[in-house]
């Protein structure tokens, strides 16, 4: 596995299961991240089940550290951030996933070295955990079921650290084929223009003008590959030929 740009670590703290160790794991690397660290599993290491779920990410467990507790797995850390979603009795602040994620880059980019902390499956981390990190990182969810599976959780923070490297594109539409060049449109609108007209349907007369340009209008509103070009043209000459029999 290449080696990565400057990231956070990711801890996870007395994992139980080796599925899911390894399905964070694949979250981590769907994402660029491979420091894993992990603290006491339940089931030892390495984990046969853990490789097993964690299918293509394998070599981020080969290179996973191993510690016998949270201060040793976080002793070279500037700054650690705790994953919790149950409010505890600790004055700390409290950052979403993006926020966080902003804040280490930010960290990590100045020199420092950042760590963010995943706790137990079964009921996260505990207070002695949450008290060694300088933040603690929320994720707002349905508070009448705001557990998350530990590989759900990487997956999130994950997500946001790539996000902020790489900014995703909100709404895109992938073309099957090349779009279509303004010319093609033009011809376009034009053939239906000269064949709308020959049908009169641009009727009354005072109407005509505005009733073209909104066609016009509609055809550049409409993302056109060649191909919905040519069929459109196909689709015209097939029912003025049909009107012709």
């Amino acid at each position: 596995m290449p080696s990565a740009p400057p990231q956070p670590t990711f801890v996870l703290i007395r994992p139980q299961m080796g599925e899911n160790i390894g399905a964070a794991a694949r979250a981590m690397w769907n994402f660029g991240l491979d420091r894993m660290r992990i603290v006491a599993p339940r089931d030892g290491w390495p984990n046969q089940k853990a490789v097993a779920m964690a299918s293509g990410a394998g070599r981020l467990l080969d290179e996973a550290q191993l510690f016998d507790d949270t201060p040793g797995a976080i002793a070279d850390c500037d700054f650690v951030y705790a994953t919790t979603a149950r409010p505890r009795d600790l004055t700390k602040p409290v950052f979403t996933p993006e926020a966080a994620m902003a804040d280490a880059r930010a960290r990590i980019a100045a020199g420092g070295k950042v760590a963010v902390m995943f706790g137990p499956e079964r009921a996260g981390m505990e207070n002695d955990d949450i008290a060694r990190a300088n933040a603690i990182i929320s994720v707002p969810v349905n508070p009448e079921f705001a557990s998350l599976n530990l590989a759900q959780c990487v997956l999130l923070t994950g997500y946001e650290w790539r996000r902020a490297a790489v900014p995703a594109v909100s709404v895109r539409v992938d073309a099957v084929g090349d779009w279509a060049q303004q010319i093609e449109i033009e011809k376009l609108s034009q053939h239906y223009e000269d064949r709308l007209e020959e049908a009169g349907f641009f009727f009354p007369d005072h109407k005509a003008a505005n009733m073209k340009i909104n066609l016009r209008n509609l055809w550049s509103r409409m993302p056109l590959t060649r191909a919905d070009v040519q069929m459109l043209h196909g689709i015209m000459r097939q029912m003025v030929r049909w009107k012709d029999k």
